[in-house]
């Protein structure tokens, strides 16, 4: 007999939903099913704890016509397991931090504790928090070990740890409240490699204890396959070679980052779309120079910027608004500028808007990380934040010309008060009728705690009617999180795939470009979105 398998299907801002089922093994189950009949237009399915978001651009694929295939592809209750991968061995060194005292919280000894860990077969449910950081559960595994009370502001690269359910090892230095027992030197987070994440979902695991954790090479015994380039000879190693630098920073100013237009489609594995904040004003720079609009541009933030160029250029500046100097002379923005060798331009502190973006013609060459030249902050992947001194190449002319006209019409960011459209959030039923009023009635500020991650804000607190802890589910750019202080935080591009606050609402997509150039104490006002 055929039957629905039970779950509910969220609303997710306009361009994606999120499924919620029973357990996590429902969950898990879910998304091998949805990955194999994944429609064209998908963008994302991002495996959590209790859920599986989907993301989808609504020009390929409609959100009814999502619910159409969920409903088509969960029907079967008892669904065909998913082929079985093969198993990641990972050598470990017990000797972490925590292992003793979480032995003791648990009412067990330090070796029995390392023996139950080593004997459970694991499986990466999920990823999240951080690129390569894997959710690992076993049925085997009977422990349920609390985080913490505070978590540390670093926790060292490899670390293994503990917390609720789960294991896990850190692809990298983050904060963290996860009870370490241990340390590997895996590759768990590998850019440069045809499969970047070791633990992706789905991945069996067992651990092995070693006095010392084996060097990186030999540390997992199914190593994935880097990309290997062969040694170019002759007028091949004359054309790959890198391009001369073009451009010297003198000054960054407060934050200059090389973006693009981001990497979308590797939210499972833990690596958020990142790119251009404000993706309509890097849209323009380009067109204004010729370039396509994907290009990497300096993404210049609050202004302070100053390079010098190293050859003749063109470039052009737009998004938020303040002097622009070449050579002292002040030049609009919004307008390409021949940019001659030697030549001195300097992006003062801006008067209006947050973030500007200048194009040079032909477009900032870096090494592309999983496809993008995008610098994620919270991730820590892409080209490094620019730094005084450093000289960036810029690719050759593009083929279309300079356009002798301006592409598009200007004027100065309205940061003073902006209104943001929302969409639908999952959790909603989670708040009192009265948050909703306050959300829509009040006027919020964009506080200082504010970056490419996201921006918190100040205003009412937002009262809730459910406490218990939300089980990490997939975000989205535009998320409205509201934690235990009721005030809202929106996530922006780099801000984390997974996450454990409830999402009220989730901001449009046209609304995160005004958004991006929202500075401190700009005032904010929320409305329904516009149907579709």
């Amino acid at each position: 007999m055929v039957t629905p398998l039970p779950l509910r299907v969220l609303p997710m801002g306009e361009s994606g939903v999120l499924i919620e089922v029973e357990s996590l093994a429902a969950a898990i189950a879910l998304h091998a099913r949805l990955d194999g009949s994944r429609p064209a237009g998908v963008v994302d399915l991002v495996p959590a704890a209790r859920t599986v978001l989907v993301r989808v651009d609504p020009a390929r694929l409609p959100l009814a016509a999502v619910r159409s295939w969920v409903a088509r592809t969960t029907m079967d209750a008892a669904p065909t397991a998913p082929a079985r991968s093969s198993v990641v061995e990972l050598d470990v060194a017990y000797d972490g931090a925590d292992l003793a005292e979480t032995a003791e919280l648990l009412g067990v000894s330090a070796d029995a504790l390392v023996r139950a860990h080593t004997a459970a077969e694991w499986t990466v449910a999920f990823t999240g928090f951080a690129p390569g950081f894997g959710y690992l559960v076993s049925p085997e595994w009977t422990f349920d070990v609390p985080r913490l009370p505070s978590p540390r502001t670093r926790v060292p690269r490899g670390s293994v740890g503990l917390a609720a359910g789960f294991t896990g090892a850190y692809p990298r230095d983050t904060p963290g409240g996860w009870r370490l027992i241990g340390t590997t030197t895996a590759p768990l987070f590998d850019p440069d490699a045809a499969s970047p994440v070791l633990l992706a979902p789905g991945t069996r695991v067992r651990f092995r204890a070693s006095r010392a954790a084996a060097p990186a090479a030999e540390t997992a015994t199914a190593p994935r396959d880097r990309v290997e380039t062969p040694p170019a000879r002759g007028a091949e190693a004359a054309a790959s070679r890198s391009p001369e630098p073009s451009i010297r920073i003198g000054e960054p100013g407060l934050l200059a980052t090389l973006q693009d237009l981001g990497r979308a489609g590797y939210a499972s594995l833990g690596v958020a779309g990142s790119g251009a904040l404000d993706r309509g004003s890097l849209r323009t720079a380009n067109r204004l120079v010729g370039n396509p609009e994907g290009a990497a541009a300096i993404e210049v933030t609050m202004g302070g910027f100053r390079a010098v160029a190293l050859r003749d250029l063109w470039f052009a500046v737009t998004g938020a608004w303040g002097p622009i100097r070449l050579d002292g002379h002040e030049l609009d923005p919004y307008e390409a500028y021949a940019w001659p060798a030697g030549a001195h331009l300097h992006l003062d502190w801006f008067r209006s808007g947050a973030r500007a973006y200048l194009a040079v013609r032909g477009g900032v060459e870096a090494a592309p990380v999983l496809g993008s030249r995008s610098r994620d902050v919270l991730a820590g992947i892409g080209p490094p934040p620019l730094r005084a001194g450093d000289e960036l190449p810029i690719g050759s002319d593009p083929v279309d010309p300079i356009p002798v006209a301006t592409v598009a019409p200007w004027g100065a960011p309205h940061d003073d008060e902006i209104e943001v459209e929302l969409a639908p959030g999952p959790r909603a039923d989670w708040f009192a009728a009265s948050a909703l009023s306050a959300l829509y009635e009040a006027v919020w500020t964009v506080t200082n705690d504010t970056d490419r991650v996201g921006m918190r804000l100040n205003g009412p607190a937002l009262p809730r009617v459910r406490d218990d802890e939300l089980p990490s589910e997939g975000m989205v750019p535009g998320a409205l999180q509201v934690p235990p202080s009721g005030r809202p935080t929106i996530l922006l591009a780099d801000g984390p795939v997974t996450g454990g606050y409830p999402v009220l609402a989730v901001a449009t997509d046209a609304a995160l470009d005004l958004l991006a150039q929202a500075r401190p104490g700009t005032r904010v006002r929320f409305r329904h979105a516009r149907p579709a």
